[in-house]
């Protein structure tokens, strides 16, 4: 997996976090409405929770790109 977050340009990393990471923008980025129910305790049914893992998959790959430019 090391060698694929290697090939990865930050660019893409960056445009998936920006584009499928917030979709849909209009009325707030999706990925926020889930985080707002984990703090509420409302992420409960399976297709809440597939969702935000879908929006939150491409944050995790910027910070892990991130992550593997300062170390090296």
């Amino acid at each position: 997996m090391w060698e694929m977050l290697e090939q990865l340009p930050l660019s893409y990393a960056v445009i998936a976090a920006a584009t499928l990471g917030l979709a849909p923008f209009v009325p707030e980025p999706h990925i926020w409405e889930k985080i707002k129910m984990i703090k509420a305790g409302t992420l409960k049914r399976p297709i809440d929770i597939f969702d935000f893992v879908l929006h939150a998959t491409p944050f995790a790959v910027l910070v892990a790109k991130l992550v593997q430019i300062a170390i090296g």
